[in-house]
């Protein structure tokens, strides 16, 4: 991560409720989304999207007319942080899949915070159900007028929005067994980190009590 940015998990942004938020220090020189990768490039942590594009399977963009489009059914979020939330990380659990209800909500937080201008990635690694065929990426995509249909054999699906007037998205389809790729986290629309989410998952793999190893290394 940048020295100007860091992460904090369980925070609250007016109405969304990520994950994990990467927010700005406002003190010194403020930035905004459409400041050149140039001013990043001193702490060496941001990757130009220009010479290094994300490494994943698909990328897309909305037009910025398809997200007003979609944008209007929301509510306005406000951050109660007093920095600046420039993007959310979130990690799709099984309430957010099982009912209509609980998919609406988590589409509509995701759109709200790419109408606020926040960038955002979205973990998904459950199966899709009878509300989300195409996983919640396909969901949120199909709202914001997109097209997403997810291959049979990756059912699974890591995506990282770029929030800049139009939308551009960044997905990665995936299937369990399969190692999980890094994943880009923007901090602009030129800059991102990535997210090292398979390291994450053998760290936290690691400090699981044997008992709840076995349970998730049980075939079935």
């Amino acid at each position: 991560m940048p020295p100007d940015y860091y992460a904090m998990a369980e925070q609250v942004a007016g109405e969304v409720i990520p994950d994990m938020l990467t927010l700005q220090d406002i003190r010194g020189s403020a930035r905004n989304h459409d400041e050149p990768a140039d001013r990043f490039s001193n702490g060496g942590a941001g990757l130009a999207v220009a010479t290094m594009p994300p490494k994943v399977a698909v990328s897309d963009t909305v037009t910025e007319a398809m997200l007003l489009a979609a944008r209007q059914r929301q509510l306005v979020i406000r951050h109660t942080t007093g920095d600046r939330v420039v993007a959310i990380a979130e990690l799709v659990s099984l309430g957010n899949k099982e009912r209509a209800g609980g998919l609406e909500s988590f589409v509509e937080k995701a759109i709200g915070s790419l109408d606020q201008g926040y960038h955002l990635l979205v973990i998904d690694l459950y199966p899709p159900g009878p509300h989300d065929p195409n996983g919640m990426h396909g969901a949120i995509w199909k709202e914001l007028k997109g097209k997403f249909s997810l291959p049979k054999d990756k059912p699974l699906t890591l995506a990282s929005y770029v929030s800049s007037g139009a939308v551009t998205c960044y997905v990665e389809p995936t299937a369990v067994g399969n190692q999980l790729i890094q994943m880009p986290l923007f901090l602009s629309r030129e800059i991102y980190v990535n997210v090292p989410l398979e390291d994450s998952y053998m760290s936290a793999f690691d400090k699981l009590p044997q008992k709840w190893k076995r349970v998730l290394q049980e075939p079935g």
